[in-house]
């Protein structure tokens, strides 16, 4: 398993199995893109400035993406990042989010000054929930009423992990490629 760059224009047909499907975007704010050039659109806006935080879960280096792992500063505090993933239907149950969040989370703890990490997460959405609780990050409480989403107003769940905490050794962790 790797990690690669996330590229995408050349990502956007293999990521479109995602962020086109309504099941999958189900937690999202918005809903399922309704084309390729959409989904392509807004992975550039998502990567944009996060290049080297945007990555694409594969099985080999130069595959096809099965999945999206990105971390990005939400612009409060420079040293606040927030973990995001999704990963195709088709390559799910594999611990492709978890294996690929635990290699990305310890690359920024090791190469920025990263304090925090967390996830903001739909209380209905089991799957995500369970991938952050198997990294070792702590449920840190419900904001209610906190999203505006296309299903509706949703309440989020905290997740959070310090620089300072355990971050949970996960075996097999993909190779990052670096551009």
């Amino acid at each position: 398993m790797f990690l690669r760059p996330l590229d995408p224009a050349a990502d956007g047909a293999a990521l479109h199995r995602i962020f086109g499907d309504p099941d999958c975007c189900t937690w999202l704010p918005d809903p399922a893109f309704a084309d390729l050039d959409a989904t392509i659109t807004k992975l550039r806006e998502w990567t944009t400035g996060f290049e080297a935080t945007s990555w694409v879960i594969c099985e080999t280096p130069d595959g096809p993406a099965l999945g999206r792992i990105a971390l990005y500063n939400v612009g409060r505090d420079e040293d606040v990042w927030e973990a995001a993933c999704m990963v195709t239907p088709a390559a799910r149950g594999r611990n492709y989010a978890v294996r690929g969040l635990y290699a990305a989370i310890r690359d920024l703890f090791e190469n920025t000054t990263a304090r925090r990490v967390f996830a903001d997460i739909d209380p209905d959405n089991h799957a995500s929930i369970r991938t952050f609780e198997k990294l070792g990050f702590t449920r840190e409480g419900v904001l209610r009423g906190e999203w505006q989403t296309h299903i509706g107003i949703r309440d989020s769940v905290i997740f959070g992990l310090l620089r300072t905490d355990s971050l949970t050794d996960i075996p097999n962790p993909p190779e990052l490629i670096t551009a």
